[in-house]
């Protein structure tokens, strides 16, 4: 992670939520969050939203892994063991179940939580899940076509990674969480699922900082409605480690939490009208 632009101070997150537009994307952010919990259909039937926002999740992760599926197939599947795409779905949804379990654990052991993910997303490889890749062992990840940091590097980001969230801070929640998406984008460190765990990492850090509590805001339903190219260049910008492109990438981790918010702001009006 590269936080050139931004003064290196003891909390490098928080000078990256100091970047020109983050302070307004994170204040985009927390009005549409605002706003999903304002809602009286919240107040009475937020476990259906939650579940709901868990399957749109899941889908639209799904989406940006090369599976983008209806969500209406996704709701009626029930074997995802099938082919490549159907697997990929079966994992987005066991790893959005898998993240509830794992917020007391992020904060003390992020690494394990990652490891944690892995393994639950790659259950069908048995030799190389739930740890992060060795050197000369290659990485499927066909959809992020950036150079690939070796198994020394990105083994020394990832601890990096895991020092600055032990340690804590003053970032926004949204600054943090576009830190962890891009930086396990970037680095890769599984052989294999590296997006989805990337995107439910970020997950985690959304609902565990107290932003989205009940994770009714699924950022992954943006990042799908936003469409892959654009979340591909925003990656660009993270992984240029400047301080336009670093920005570039809060702001649209910022617009994916908006649209995430407005799906779920749309269905508690569809559960209101008695249409869903």
């Amino acid at each position: 992670m590269s936080t050139t632009g931004a003064t290196a101070e003891s909390d490098p997150l928080a000078a990256l939520g100091a970047l020109p537009g983050a302070a307004e994307s994170v204040e985009s952010v927390r009005k549409a969050v605002d706003r999903v919990y304002g809602h009286r259909i919240m107040r009475r039937r937020s476990n259906e939203i939650t579940s709901e926002a868990a399957l749109r999740g899941a889908r639209g992760s799904a989406a940006l892994s090369g599976a983008d599926w209806a969500l209406e197939e996704v709701r009626r599947r029930a074997d995802f063991s099938g082919d490549g795409e159907a697997r990929t779905v079966g994992a987005a949804l066991r790893l959005t179940a898998e993240a509830g379990q794992l917020l007391s654990v992020w904060r003390q052991s992020p690494l394990r939580v990652l490891a944690r993910l892995h393994l639950v997303a790659a259950a069908d490889q048995a030799e190389q899940v739930g740890r992060p890749r060795r050197a000369g062992e290659p990485v499927d990840e066909p959809l992020v076509e950036l150079p690939l940091p070796d198994a020394e590097e990105a083994h020394g980001r990832l601890e990096g990674l895991a020092g600055l969230i032990v340690a804590g801070g003053s970032a926004p929640a949204l600054v943090t969480a576009a830190v962890v998406h891009g930086e396990l984008l970037a680095l890769r460190p599984f052989v294999s699922h590296n997006g989805l765990v990337a995107r439910a990492a970020e997950r985690i850090v959304l609902v565990g900082s107290g932003l989205d509590p009940k994770s009714v805001c699924p950022a992954e339903v943006g990042y799908a409605e936003l469409g892959r190219a654009a979340y591909l260049a925003a990656l660009d910008g993270y992984v240029s480690g400047t301080a336009e492109g670093m920005a570039a990438w809060i702001e649209h981790c910022g617009k994916a939490v908006v649209l995430g918010a407005r799906e779920s702001t749309a269905v508690c009006e569809a559960l209101q009208r008695g249409a869903a």
